[in-house]
């Protein structure tokens, strides 16, 4: 099978097609860093939308998303912005946890995989 990546870094891909599975890598938001978690989620769900269009698929076709939160009292506002972009006829399996993230601007980093 045919492995493609898509935006490859010397440490990472944003992301990795094998076969009809679509793997992205945790996505941040670079440019909304120290706004409202609304704000920061909002632009992590559009890049994901990006990524997957690129990969040639889409949020319907998501199989699974991992939040992480850089404080768990986000997790109401961030559900409020998750339930008006979720294709909710076909909603992924997910998880969301609360880490520390890399950068302490962040408040949300979003991990997804789709099938194609």
């Amino acid at each position: 099978m045919t492995i493609t990546r898509i935006d490859p870094g010397a440490r990472m891909s944003e992301a990795v097609v094998h076969g009809d599975t679509v793997y992205l890598a945790g996505q941040i938001a670079a440019e909304t860093a120290g706004q409202s978690i609304e704000a920061q989620t909002t632009e992590v769900l559009a890049a994901i939308d990006s990524l997957l269009a690129r990969a040639g698929s889409s949020r319907s076709k998501l199989l699974r998303c991992q939040i992480i939160l850089a404080d768990m009292n986000d997790f109401a506002a961030m559900n409020g912005v998750w339930s008006s972009w979720v294709d909710t006829s076909n909603p992924p399996a997910r998880a969301t946890i609360e880490a520390k993230l890399a950068n302490p601007g962040w408040k949300i980093e979003i991990i997804a995989t789709a099938a194609r």
